[in-house]
């Protein structure tokens, strides 16, 4: 009796260190997506939430963002698709957040993608801090790990926060060298590699910005250390690209292959 006794407790002692395990390593587990699903069907409804309107109406973007799979959809190959379409009177596109379902701070955030390009299409990969709908922007800091204004041969990759009364960036622009003749052509990993007081940003395997307090504009706060969340969409028009044309092709397609945080 002594010894099936021992037994058990020993059982139990394992069961409780699993789960315990479980649970003080479930800040360190990767969250991988392939969009792997029907045609048609939406993306894991438990990683990725919707932005709708214009949540953005200072840049006096045209689109509106819906969850309609016109906009926002799975191929049925492993890919999602986020495509703004035109209508009858104006243009809708796709927004994905991770606000409330991955909430990010620290470690590597990253994607395969292949781009859309155009006038007046501004995509872009990027992250605001989870804080953002109590403190507003720019206070809560956005990090842009990639956006292509127009064309694939000029991106850039940018910090935002408080600056005073206005925000800051490193600087206008990243422009494409031989390594990247034209982003929009091809499927690319865009990365971040995101630790306290210090932010690399990058391309498959080219560096293109390394970012830390010292690098801020004098006034600047760094405000990066903090949780964040991810973002994904196709905006059309607005300040910076201008509005389309006749010649921009619609629909305008951004496929994202796969997503991958690994804190």
């Amino acid at each position: 009796m002594k010894q099936s006794r021992n037994l058990a407790l020993v059982v139990a002692l394992v069961l409780m260190l699993c789960s315990c395990s479980a649970i003080s390593g479930s800040t360190s587990t990767e969250t991988f997506d392939d969009f792997d699903g029907p045609a048609g069907s939406p993306p894991n409804r438990d990683l990725w939430v919707y932005d709708f309107g214009d949540p953005h109406s200072a840049n006096h973007e045209a689109q509106t963002y819906t969850s309609s799979p016109n906009n926002v959809r799975l191929d049925g190959e492993g890919h999602l698709l986020i495509q703004a379409q035109t209508t009858g009177n104006g243009y809708t596109s796709g927004r994905l957040v991770t606000r409330g379902t991955l909430d990010m701070l620290y470690g590597k955030v990253s994607a395969r993608i292949k781009m859309p390009s155009g006038q007046g299409i501004w995509p872009a990969f990027w992250m605001l801090g989870s804080d953002c709908p109590d403190v507003g922007w720019p206070e809560c800091g956005e990090i842009d790990l990639m956006e292509l204004v127009n064309v694939g041969t000029t991106y850039y990759v940018t910090l935002h926060g408080p600056q005073g009364n206005s925000d800051y960036s490193d600087h206008d622009g990243v422009r494409a060298s031989g390594s990247f003749p034209d982003l929009a052509n091809d499927y690319h990993v865009y990365w971040l590699d995101w630790q306290p007081d210090s932010i690399t940003i990058g391309v498959d395997d080219t560096v293109l910005a390394v970012f830390g307090p010292a690098s801020l504009p004098a006034g600047g706060r760094w405000v990066f250390n903090h949780p964040m969340y991810a973002v994904l969409n196709v905006a059309v028009g607005g300040d910076w690209p201008g509005p389309p044309t006749d010649a921009t092709p619609f629909p305008a397609t951004m496929i994202v292959d796969w997503f991958r945080y690994t804190p």
